[in-house]
């Protein structure tokens, strides 16, 4: 009984590591997913926040003595 015992829990705990590293990997293509969002979303609208800010920062400079 002590020995089915002990290999059900050893039986868990090699299941229990393997989806814990399915679960780092999974984590990591969402982390990746989201860092190539925001390059994209940088990329995308960059030029156009460049010119806006662009845009507030001509007539600031030429007010300032």
């Amino acid at each position: 009984m002590a020995a089915i015992f002990y290999a059900l829990s050893s039986l868990k705990a090699k299941l229990g590591d393997k989806e814990r590293g399915a679960t780092a990997v999974e984590y990591g293509i969402m982390v990746a997913a989201i860092a190539v969002a925001i390059i994209t979303t940088v990329f995308l609208i960059g030029p156009e926040l460049d010119q806006m800010f662009d845009a507030v920062l001509t007539p600031l400079e030429a007010k300032t003595p």
